[in-house]
Formats: structure tokens, sequence, C-alpha cells
């Protein structure tokens, strides 16, 4: 097979779940054949680069061998080469260690306990200066010097 349909080659190199996901990737923009956004039922072969959009990461794969079935996962060096750059990593490591989650659309306000925290996150307490009053700071007795 020379050539494959791009929504079934995402879906047997494992790029996503199901054919349904990878089809809907493509009609909503998020995958790009050589640069250029692609509908689903576009052929790629073998020498194509793919760039999928998965928020905040966009990953490249270059094509080795155009398949539609699914193959096992040790089988996937034989099928694409990663070629996504080294700062698309990094990005998605920061944005995993900075704590912060996002909500998932549809699930409503933060509860109290939910804004209590996003509040500790953000601005996080002045602890150990409890005991001094800022109001009784003078800036005037530093004029001397």
């Amino acid at each position: 097979m020379s050539e494959a349909r791009i929504d079934k080659w995402l879906w047997a190199a494992r790029i996503f779940k199901t054919r349904s996901i990878a089809s809907d990737a493509c009609k909503n923009g998020r995958v790009a054949v050589n640069g250029v956004n692609v509908k689903p039922s576009r052929m790629v072969k073998e020498g194509d680069t793919i760039s999928v959009r998965k928020p905040p990461v966009t990953y490249s794969f270059k094509i080795l061998k155009p398949i539609e079935q699914r193959v096992g996962a040790k089988l996937l060096p034989e099928i694409y080469e990663n070629v996504t750059p080294q700062d698309q990593y990094e990005l998605l490591e920061m944005n995993r260690i900075s704590g912060f989650v996002d909500r998932a659309r549809g699930t409503g306000r933060p509860t109290k306990k939910d804004r209590r925290q996003m509040d500790a996150f953000v601005a996080p307490s002045l602890e150990g200066f409890g005991g001094f009053d800022f109001d009784s700071w003078d800036d005037d007795e530093d004029d001397d010097i």
C-alpha cells in the first residue's frame, strides 16, 4: 500500500484512540500534512510530515509506512519517526509542573473549596510576616545616609 487516508493512518499509528477522534481533529484544523491543514479523506504517502496539535503541544511525525490497519505498539518505530522539536516537550513539562489545571468545559462554577485552592495558588500567603506592622514602618529614617 503506497497511500493511506490521514484519519485511518492517525488511528492505525496510535496517535488518536479512535478513528472518529482522528477525523474530528482533521475537521477542526488540528492536523496538517506538510504544513497544510487537511480533511480526513486526504491521502498521505511515505515521507510526508504530519503535525498534530494537542494543546499545549504540536507533535510532528514523519511517515515511514502508510498503513490503514492498526498495529501493535512495538511496531510503531517502523510506521513513523517522531520529529517533534525538543522545545515542545519542554513546554509540555512546564505545563505539567506549573500546577495549574484547566477546568473542563461545562463543569460549572468552581466550588468554595476550588476557589480557595486557586486563590492559594495565585496569591500565596506571606508567611513569616504575621507580626510585622507595615503601617508603622517609616521610610524617612533612612534619609541620614
